[in-house]
Formats: structure tokens, sequence, C-alpha cells
């Protein structure tokens, strides 16, 4: 079996870096960034997924599955360009520099965008046109559809597609032309910011990449279904004919929900994905590695059978399992793009045909180090049970910090954890550190909350809660010094430093 190199890093979605805007983005903080994880001895970034934000803010519920994070973009770069004034960014001092306030960070970031497109339009250099319109042919086959859905919602303010105008949900052609043209100005700008995420966001991996650091991206399985993909092939989707759902994505009540998740995306109608010979799938593969290196997967055990859950339903109690033709959809992937680096979180209700699709395309699984300790702990995510094809965490973004974890265990789980590690849990994070970069498996990731000691005020997101989470921020003032020396020596020690792929 194929293995990954043995390497580590670092999990810190962008924006979570800090600056001076209201949330990270791919300004120098992010460079700053690849620097400190160079001097710690990492090899990989993970980050959480690039695509449009949705309800909650979360990422996992975008509107599109091929367009980037508008949020995420450096206008400081803008400046640069002549297409932003210091003036510009005269509310900026109002933004908090710890926590992401979305409600005021979009506008303000959405405004200052405006400007900038505006003033491209006005003065611009040829050599920017011809790159943007060159931006624009190559990604037309979702671009085109991107942007006009774009200023479509905002002009019915965000309201779903399924609730516009008839002529529009069912894309008339003429309704199609004619909105188009109402709304030109507004589409080049969401072009215009598309442009310029694409540039600035390969320009960070690239070196990135130049410094022995490589992207480890996320995309969820699911999209949302407010979004450009659901408007523009509803019949992928498990809508009825006014474009609404009528079976959405979940998973069924466990340990941590009584009434288990009810997410809310629409489900796949597999039968037509397969009659396409999964186009639609590898096309946003192949668009996903145009910007990572590695993909993570969310929620893979929904590509052997999913949880289908009455749209009606309040809840994903009356839900059941479906099966998802994973085996056929993979091996059309492979056929198409040959023999990709992807990590399956294969963590909830592993089965024996959940293991068998993931090793037969070799996909690393993962082990969560938090879920191993007691006796109702997950014995498969003990040290000693972990295989070279798993990567290990800590934690990830959807657990509690490794402190918090510790501070609200049961004795059971302390115990256990004392004994197997011989430890006094004064420094926890430290020691999960140190065993996950003691283990086989070939990679390991850890939070970067976890490696500061952060408390769960600090944590990213909580499963379950739709509001209140993904607006963690730090500032460097919060790294020890040491930090990074502390880290490089673990990597050193347990040979994770890697030299090439």
């Amino acid at each position: 079996m194929k293995h990954f190199p043995r390497s580590s890093g670092v999990l810190l979605h962008l924006t979570s870096l800090p600056g001076q805007h209201g949330s990270g983005d791919l300004g120098e903080s992010a460079y700053h960034f690849v620097d400190w994880l160079v001097a710690a001895g990492q090899s990989r970034w993970q980050i959480l997924p690039l695509v449009n934000i949705g309800p909650g803010n979360s990422p996992y519920m975008s509107n599109s599955a091929f367009a980037g994070n508008v949020l995420l973009i450096n206008l400081e770069e803008l400046q640069q360009h002549g297409w932003l004034m210091e003036l510009d960014f005269r509310d900026s001092s109002m933004l908090d520099s710890r926590h992401i306030e979305f409600d005021k960070v979009i506008p303000y970031r959405v405004n200052c965008l405006a400007k900038a497109a505006k003033h491209f339009e006005e003065n611009s250099s040829p050599e920017d046109r011809a790159d943007f319109s060159a931006f624009c042919e190559k990604h037309a086959s979702w671009l085109e559809d991107y942007a006009l859905f774009m200023a479509l919602s905002e002009g019915v303010h965000g309201r779903d597609w399924c609730c516009w105008d008839a002529e529009l949900v069912s894309r008339n052609s003429k309704a199609l032309e004619v909105a188009s043209a109402n709304n030109a100005e507004r589409i080049s700008f969401w072009k215009f910011c598309q442009w310029r995420f694409f540039h600035q966001w390969i320009k960070l991996k690239a070196y990135a990449n130049q410094r022995g650091v490589r992207i480890l991206g996320d995309m969820p399985i699911y999209v949302a279904h407010n979004s450009v993909e659901a408007w523009v092939r509803p019949d992928l989707f498990e809508l009825d004919k006014q474009g609404r759902p009528t079976k959405i994505a979940g998973v069924p009540p466990d340990v941590f929900s009584e009434t288990g998740q009810r997410w809310g995306n629409p489900l796949y109608r597999w039968k037509i994905h397969e009659k396409e010979d999964f186009a639609w799938w590898i096309e946003r593969i192949r668009n996903t590695f145009e910007l990572v290196d590695i993909l993570r997967i969310d929620h893979f055990i929904g590509f052997v059978n999913y949880w289908e859950i009455p749209a009606q339903e309040p809840t994903a109690v009356n839900g059941r399992w479906v099966p998802a033709p994973g085996d056929s959809l993979f091996r059309a992937i492979t056929e198409a793009l040959g023999n990709l680096p992807i990590i399956a979180e294969d963590l909830g209700n592993i089965t024996p045909a959940v293991e068998k699709l993931r090793k037969k395309f070799n996909f690393p699984g993962m082990s969560i180090l938090q879920f191993a300790w007691g006796e109702n702990g997950e014995k498969r995510f003990l040290p000693h049970n972990n295989k070279n094809d798993t990567v290990v965490y800590t934690g990830t973004h959807d657990n509690d910090t490794i402190v918090s974890w510790w501070n609200s265990a049961t004795e059971d789980e302390r115990h256990h954890l004392r004994e197997y590690l011989a430890t006094d849990g004064r420094t926890i994070q430290w020691d999960l550190i140190r065993t996950g970069m003691a283990s086989v498996a070939d990679t390991v990731i850890f939070p970067l909350q976890d490696i500061l000691g952060l408390s769960n005020e600090h944590r990213m997101n909580f499963p379950g809660k739709s509001e209140g989470y993904w607006t963690w921020r730090f500032l460097w003032s919060d790294v020890p010094a040491d930090t990074a020396d502390r880290l490089n020596h673990m990597t050193w020690l347990y040979d994770r430093k890697e030299n090439s792929d």
C-alpha cells in the first residue's frame, strides 16, 4: 500500500489569522504563518474549505462549490494596484482583532471590494485587463453562473433561489438574458472578486510550496441548497419541481446528540450522477486540486451510505440509511484524474464497507486522540492501534481544545490517560502532541489552539450549533517565542522532517 510521507502540520483556517480588517485573509500574516511553520519544522498547513461561507458563517454551507471566499481577499494588495485608497480603510479600526464580527466584517469588506472593482473598471492597465479576461475565460464553466447567481441573490436580499421569479427559478433563457443585462455591473464585480481571490491564493500557495509546506485542503461532501449548483443543476439534487429540498442530509442520534444532526443540505440524486459518469464530481475535484496539494473529504461515510432525512422533519431522528455509489464514484475520479492524495474523514459510524472503500483507493483515515480514552473511548484511536495510513489529530475544528477537554474529562478518562502517558496532566496538550508525533501514522496534525494550550472559548466550531462559531482569531503576541523551536525539536526527534515528496 502506498503511504503518505512521514510528516506533521498545523490546522489553522485563514480567517483566524491576525490582520487589521476584521478577519484573517491572504495578506502579510498568511505569509508570516508559512514562515512560522517552516521555523517549527512543519510541512503541512491544513485549512478549512476555501469556498464562501453560508448560514451560521460556516464554510461547510457554501453557495458555491467552486468560488473562493471573497472575505479572504487581501485588501492591501488592491491598494497596491491603486484600486483602493487609504481613506477606504477608515472603518477598520472599529473591527475586533480577536473575534470575527461577521455582521460588521461582511459589509465592510464587500464595500471595500466594490470600491476596488469600480476603480479597476475606471483605471486599470491593459495587462491587468487582459489577465482578468483570461481568468474569466478559463473559469467560464462555473464563473458565469456564479456571478449571475450572486447578483440575483443580492437583489432579493439573499432569499433562496427557489423563491425567485418563476422564470428565473426554471432558468428560462430569455429571463436569464434580461437578468444578465440588468445586473451587468454586479456580475462584473463578482467576477473581479474571484479573479483577485484566485490570484492571491495561488501566489500564497506557491510561496508555501517553495518553502516545503504543502496545503492540506478540506472539501464538504455536500453543498448548500441556496447554492448556484442547485440552481443550475437541480436534477442532480433531491429537489421538487419548485426547487425545494425533499430529502436532506444529516447524521442520526448518537452519544453527542439525542436528536442527531439535521444539516439541511439537499442530498444527491446519485443515479443522475452515475448516468453522467460523475462529470460534476470530477470537475469539482479537479478544480479543488488546483488550489490545494492534499484534500481531506468531509463525511466520507456518506459515499458508502448516507442518512436520508425527509425535509419536513424538524430533527434527524426519523431518517434512514441509504447506500451510495462510492466505489463507482472514486473509480471514475481516479480514471479521469489519476491517483490523488485524498484523506477520508472516516469518523462516526464506521462499517466494514467504509473501511473497504477507503483502503481500496489508498485513502488515509483519521484518528482523534481525544476520543481514545476511558472505558467508553474508541480503542481504534489509542496510539498503539494507529496505522501508517492514518492522519492523527489531537482534535479537529469540530472538537474542544485539548486543555478544555482535559478539564472536563471524566475521572475514568483522566486515569486512563495518566496511566498510559505517565503524565500528571499539567501540560496535557504537549503530552498529546508528543504522542501524536511518536505515532506510526504517516501524518499528524495539531490545531494551533492545542499548540498554544488555549481554553474552549477559542474553540472553532461546535457541531449541531448553528450560531456563535467560526469566529476565533489569534494575535502573534499569543504565540510564545519558544513554541516553534519546541515543535521543530519534536519533528526532528520523531523523524517527521520531510525533505521531499
